[in-house]
């Protein structure tokens, strides 16, 4: 087989960071609200879940998911806003108006 097809590491990547203040920190649920969405949108949610400790529809996160939607929405950001709104579903919100 030609070496060109032949992939020469573990195939591993490494996991993506996320800059999250300490967890006991008062904007952590913030941080980890961006991380959740920053995930998604790279497609590997599972990372983002590891580093926050929440899963994806945590309803503990939604004020904040909210904050992002509307400010996406203002801001034109479509991609962003729809990981968002499927956050919210995730989390049993409706979304807003």
């Amino acid at each position: 087989m030609s070496r060109a097809f032949v992939k020469e590491d573990d195939g591993h990547e490494p996991e993506p960071s996320y800059a999250l203040p300490d967890p006991d920190a008062p904007g952590y649920d913030a941080a980890a609200a961006w991380a959740l969405l920053e995930g998604a949108n790279r497609g590997d949610s599972r990372s983002a879940e590891r580093a926050t400790g929440y899963a994806w529809g945590e309803p503990a996160l939604v004020p904040h998911i909210r904050a992002i939607l509307l400010s996406a929405e203002k801001d034109g950001e479509d991609r962003l806003a729809q990981l968002a709104r499927r956050f919210l579903a995730a989390a049993g919100e409706p979304p807003p108006p």
